[in-house]
């Protein structure tokens, strides 16, 4: 059995964002809980090098709309990375959510061979669209978003597999 480029791309996106969502509910709960501002936990890290929980959502999102419009050939949504709250840092992810259930399974199918061109820090990535998508798109969704669950575990929301995997 084979699947589709939009098949192998856009749902495991989805269920992503779609945790991450209900995680940054319970972090806002948390916060208001425990009468913590939410700037302390917006502005946590893992370690001192390491982007704050802010910037590991934005990052999720940056890459889950970069992906589905460049594989579609569609303009990326430019979002001003400014969310200073647990509820803002949800409007960004479900307007995510919404972009890329918004692109069709026609627009993607087809890209693998697509070649993808992306500067990052000075440098050059060139890529074919699956390998785009599997090698670079994956690691960095999985990677900003258990960041950003490991950030608000090891402050105390109480969250578990579970809230990471979601609904699978």
């Amino acid at each position: 059995m084979t699947i589709s480029l939009h098949q192998a791309a856009v749902p495991p996106v989805l269920q992503i964002l779609d945790s991450l969502l209900n995680i940054l509910g319970k972090a806002a709960a948390h916060c208001q809980a425990r009468k913590i501002d939410q700037t302390v936990l917006l502005g946590c890290r893992l370690f001192p090098d390491m982007f704050p929980l802010v910037r590991q959502v934005q990052i999720v999102t940056d890459q889950a709309k970069g992906m589905a419009a460049r594989l579609a050939g569609v303009d990326i949504p430019n979002y001003p990375d400014d969310e200073t709250s647990f509820e803002a840092l949800q409007a960004r992810v479900a307007a995510t959510m919404a972009f890329v259930k918004g692109i069709h399974p026609h627009q993607i199918d087809g890209a693998e061979d697509k070649d993808i061109h992306l500067k990052i820090g000075g440098s050059e990535m060139n890529f074919k669209g699956q390998q785009y998508l599997l090698n670079f798109v994956f690691p960095n969704v999985y990677f900003h978003a258990a960041t950003a669950y490991n950030i608000l575990r090891h402050n105390g929301v109480e969250l578990g597999k579970r809230d990471f995997l979601g609904n699978t």
